[in-house]
């Protein structure tokens, strides 16, 4: 028998075919042929009920841009929860979402299932919100063209804490964000010398201890000067 799959992610969007080359490449490619992450694609289109497949209309009230209507949006939610014995939790990409950080991606790497539900033209009918009660998420304060690409930060900053995708289990746990507010100490590696710039020396004489403490000190001030550039 297969495993079960450490997490499972459902993408609901209008471009399935956006996630074709994604889902082919690298430590994602990698950890789905390992059976650790399952990723679906689906296309609320294949939801709207009219001849055109319409899933937008304008808004009331006016203004510019298109609106998702309720309809195709929440059969498509309600028919993809049911592909599994468990609904899932359904996270609404929007800019207007708690803030993605590597406390809210340690949160999501405890769960088993994710609807990430990818907005378009001005957003969703709020009703949408309302009757789903989702995770708002936002990957950040500016606006992308839809919620696909944000769907994929999600998805790879949360499989890198799966266990068994990450080559080196420890290599999630000294990066950059890993402790809030501290960003991780730069890395050398061959040649020694690169156009007049050499790799540090306490690198190179083996006392573990030395090293230790200069990554830790080289940690601080690329922190400080990230965090506090006052200062």
């Amino acid at each position: 028998m297969a495993p079960v799959p450490a997490i499972r992610f459902d993408v609901l969007t209008l471009f399935p075919e956006l996630f074709s080359g994604y889902l082919t490449q690298s430590l994602l490619k990698l950890a789905i042929q390992a059976e650790l992450v399952t990723v679906k694609t689906w296309n609320i289109r294949d939801w709207a009920a009219n001849k055109h497949h319409k899933v937008d209309d304008r808004p009331f009230g006016g203004g510019p841009g298109m609106v998702f209507m309720p309809q195709p949006v929440l059969d498509c939610v309600e028919a993809v929860q049911r592909d599994a014995e468990t609904p899932g939790r359904v996270v609404m990409m929007t800019p207007a979402g708690r803030r993605l950080t590597q406390s809210v991606v340690s949160e999501l790497a405890t769960g088993s299932r994710y609807l990430l539900l990818c907005g378009r033209y001005e957003g969703f009918d709020d009703r949408i919100r309302q009757l789903l009660d989702p995770l708002e998420l936002s990957v950040g304060d500016f606006i992308c063209n839809g919620g696909e690409v944000p769907a994929m930060v999600v998805i790879d900053t949360v499989i890198r804490l799966i266990p068994g995708v990450l080559g080196d289990g420890e290599s999630a746990t000294d990066e950059s964000h890993s402790t809030p507010g501290r960003l991780e100490y730069p890395h050398y590696t061959r040649p020694r010398e690169f156009r007049g710039l050499e790799v540090p020396e306490v690198l190179l004489n083996g006392d573990h201890a030395k090293v230790a403490k200069w990554r830790d000190e080289q940690s601080k001030i690329r922190s400080t000067r990230v965090f506090d550039p006052e200062l």
